[in-house]
């Protein structure tokens, strides 16, 4: 009897263990599998940085090589400094693999835009001091506002999916606050410019950043969510881009090539605080809305104020990626079932007052380092420009 008990009993042990080995298998394969997905998103992103903002930065005629250079050197200060910084457990919880990688991206992307700002008038070894100044300040604020870093925003309270505030506004007033140091007299009086092979590589990095920005936007949500994100970024990018010819016929009469290079982007930088919550129309809505003020931005805002501050924000970085990110900040409040008005609202006065504060310090740091001959040109620092 007993042995025949033993007959039954062998059986069903072995088939729990099968089950049990299983199941235990295909979670490692689906966290595989995502993984996998995160990583595609993570070239996907790779290839904004280099190919996306190099290009689209190279509108000034005669500094491409420059332009292509500091992206390059950019991106390779600030992704392991950040990875660096990260696996020390200094500003927040250190994370893993694949997402901690796509956390370093987002920093050099914001750095990029920062860069931009001053884009012209800093020496090469100044853009690497620029981005062991800028990563530390941009992972406090990333610690605030994520992970309720020092106890002012309660953690997860703040909605930025996609960085509207925490990548893209903070980049942008980082960089209005270097541009207040870095910006002398003979540098505000040197034309900035382009011609028609200088625009068409900048088209040709705005549709880079065009094409992969759902990936961008998309790089850390839950599985689940990734086709509705990328849906409303696809939308809100198609409603900046038709919101731009609009808007740049009605106040300039004629199409303007670099509003459609710049304003274009700016659905994606606005939508990226609701990206996994908006619908369709909400996604359209606000690329529209945040085309034209870009549109509006660089056409109204920039030329005036530029006047009366005396200081040169090269790409208009404001008004692609601050205002903007702005917009979509607040947009949250509106899209974003059981937000805290109030969490959110202090989240983004936070990024702005650290934005500024570390960019104008930043700039008085990088000063000390000289200035360069002539600004906008390749000549300076490379052989045979």
């Amino acid at each position: 009897m007993r042995k025949f008990r033993w007959m039954l009993i062998i059986p069903l042990l072995l088939a729990v263990l099968v089950i049990f080995s299983n199941v235990c298998f295909a979670a490692d394969s689906l966290d595989s599998v995502v993984d996998v997905q995160k990583y595609n998103r993570a070239i996907h992103i790779m290839a904004m940085l280099l190919v996306g903002f190099g290009f689209l930065m190279v509108f000034v005629k005669k500094y491409g090589r420059s332009a292509l250079t500091a992206t390059f050197l950019l991106v390779s200060a600030a992704i392991p400094f950040y990875i660096c910084i990260n696996s020390s457990g200094l500003l927040g919880d250190a994370k893993a693999g694949i997402e901690r990688l796509i956390l370093a991206e987002f920093a050099a992307a914001s750095l990029l835009i920062c860069a931009g700002a001053a884009l012209g008038r800093l020496k090469m070894f100044q853009y690497i001091i620029l981005g062991m100044l800028f990563v530390p300040c941009y992972m406090l604020n990333e610690w605030i506002l994520l992970s309720g870093g020092l106890g002012l925003l309660s953690n997860g309270g703040f909605a930025d999916t996609g960085g509207s505030i925490l990548i893209h506004a903070f980049g942008a007033f980082f960089g209005f606050g270097l541009i207040l140091t870095m910006t002398t007299k003979k540098e505000f009086n040197t034309p900035i410019e382009s011609d028609a092979v200088s625009d068409k590589f900048s088209m040709l990095g705005s549709m880079v950043l065009w094409i992969f920005w759902p990936s961008f936007c998309a790089a850390l949500v839950p599985a689940a969510k990734v086709p509705q994100t990328a849906v409303n970024v696809v939308i809100a990018l198609c409603g900046a881009t038709l919101a731009t010819y609009i808007t740049s016929c009605a106040l300039r009469r004629k199409i303007s090539i670099a509003d459609i290079a710049n304003a274009s982007l700016a659905g994606g930088v606005a939508i990226g605080s609701t990206c996994d919550y908006a619908n369709p129309v909400s996604s359209m809505a606000i690329g529209l809305l945040a085309g034209a003020l870009s549109v509006f931005g660089f056409t109204v805002i920039l030329p005036w104020l530029q006047k009366k501050i005396k200081k040169v924000d090269t790409c208009g970085v404001m008004y692609l990626h601050g205002l903007p990110g702005l917009m979509g900040g607040i947009a949250a409040i509106f899209i974003v079932s059981g937000i805290n008005n109030k969490i959110q609202l202090t989240g983004i006065i936070i990024a702005v007052v650290i934005a500024l504060v570390g960019g104008y310090i930043s700039g008085l740091i990088l000063s000390l380092f000289g200035r360069r001959v002539e600004a906008y040109v390749d000549a300076e620092e490379f052989i045979d420009a």
